[in-house]
């Protein structure tokens, strides 16, 4: 009978010295990189999805309130967003006097979330399996398994509130392609695609009170004379456009951000992914975060906020873009002065006013230029492993405003967009700083 206990007590003795080895670490305890970490494995899988900027916008925006609302408990005096933004309700709470590791909990909190709204969970899951064997040999098991049920109970309450954004209605909703009234928005070349989120307006706000609430002054009103403002617009793409120097368009590459480029070779059509303009605003929070040295409660904060004003920002953009249906460059130039030119970047298959980069990088940049201040040096290299390219930039405003007029050395936007973009999303951004109070 003793020989046969030899084999089990040599397991339970293997177990345990696994489970020690797990100990290399202890700073995963505390490590706010992990939050950076678990942000990059997002946004792998947004882009291997490919989802629209609006709805990456959505992704970004409710994982990081989830991830926030588990990490405000490991310092005292953090709010929560519960009852400040719309339609988030009273998030549970940690049981007191019991120990937590919150960066677990807002680890769990992050992916429960995550798992539901995209599509590719094997990649997430793989990820986190990883993580939370680490974690599981360095807590007690009590500790660990608490610290799971709390982020895993956040998660769950979190999206509570996708299933009444009103975001699943909007993928049954019709296509758009136009009105076909002179001067509105219709299909481009080369691909003549369907309009994308056509309804994202009416997808419920996180802090605005409507998507109305930040409209812009009327775009100029479509004219063929070549003495109108709108007219004076269309030729100054054209012109710019088509004389771009190598700066210009280094910057026009650079802020495309487009998720989903289609590629022509002759008769062959292929797709290129690459990071939204949400995921590169992100990108830029985490590595001011990380340069900032941010305890993890606050980049939880910061990556919070961020996604909250760039959500808000796509919404009000939204609106815009589908009141207003202005008609593209591209179509302008073709028709009344070059039809055979092309812009140095793909058309996006929505209407032109107004720039949505614009919007939610003026809106990320109020945000973050709150945060750590108007002359934050950084090197924004976000993009570095999609395109090869960074660049470095003296503050925030200075990287929104490049990305700005980058649509127009791009050829796909009018001065006119841009601009209103611009205050549209700084006026967002600073709406959302006033309004949500995460510190008592």
């Amino acid at each position: 009978m003793k020989k046969m206990w030899l084999p089990v007590l040599m397991l339970v003795l293997f177990a345990a010295g696994c489970r020690q080895h797990q100990n290399s670490d202890p700073g995963l305890l505390t490590d706010a990189g992990l939050l950076h970490r678990n942000m990059k494995a997002l946004t792998e899988v947004i882009i291997h999805d490919a989802f629209s900027p609006p709805v990456a916008s959505r992704i970004y925006s409710y994982t990081s309130i989830a991830a926030y609302e588990a990490m405000r408990h490991s310092k005292p005096g953090y709010r929560s967003v519960a009852g400040q933004l719309n339609a988030i309700t009273q998030m549970p709470q940690p049981i007191e006097g019991k120990e937590y590791n919150y960066l677990l909990a807002a680890t769990k909190a992050f992916f429960t979330v995550a798992e539901k709204i995209t599509f590719a969970k094997d990649s997430l899951i793989q990820y986190q399996d990883g993580l939370y064997a680490q974690f599981a040999g360095l807590l007690d098991e009590e500790t660990y398994l608490r610290s799971l049920d709390f982020g895993e109970a956040i998660g769950q309450k979190v999206l509570e509130r996708t299933t009444k954004d009103y975001y699943k209605e909007t993928r049954g909703m019709s296509k758009f392609i136009g009105t076909g009234q002179m001067g509105n928005w219709r299909p481009t070349a080369p691909d003549y695609m369907d309009a994308a989120e056509p309804h994202w307006f009416r997808v419920l706000p996180l802090a605005l009170d409507s998507a109305t609430q930040f409209r812009c002054p009327p775009p100029p009103a479509y004219s063929t004379d070549t003495a109108s403002q709108f007219f004076k617009y269309a030729m100054e793409v054209y012109q710019t456009a088509s004389n771009l120097t190598a700066e210009q368009k280094e910057i026009a590459r650079y802020w495309d951000d487009n998720p989903f480029v289609m590629e022509h070779a002759g008769h062959v059509m292929y797709a290129t992914k690459k990071i939204t303009p949400v995921g590169h605003w992100i990108g830029i929070a985490g590595i001011a975060s990380g340069q900032k040295g941010l305890n993890p409660v606050e980049t939880a904060e910061t990556y919070m906020l961020t996604s909250v004003a760039i959500y808000d920002a796509f919404i009000a953009c939204w609106e815009e873009k589908y009141r207003t249906q202005v008609i593209r460059p591209i179509t302008v130039i073709n028709d009344l002065i070059d039809a055979k030119w092309q812009p140095m970047l793909q058309t996006p298959a929505f209407p032109e006013y107004t720039s949505g980069h614009s919007g939610i990088s003026a809106a990320a940049a109020t945000v973050l230029t709150e945060r750590f201040g108007d002359n934050f040096a950084f090197e924004d290299t976000s993009d570095l492993e999609y395109i090869g390219m960074k660049r470095r930039f003296n503050s925030f405003h200075q990287a929104a405003q490049e990305a700005s007029i980058s649509r127009i050395y791009g050829g796909i936007h009018y001065r006119s967009g841009v601009e209103a973009g611009n205050m549209q999303g700084t006026k967002i951004g600073s709406f959302i700083l006033g309004k949500i109070k995460t510190k008592e």
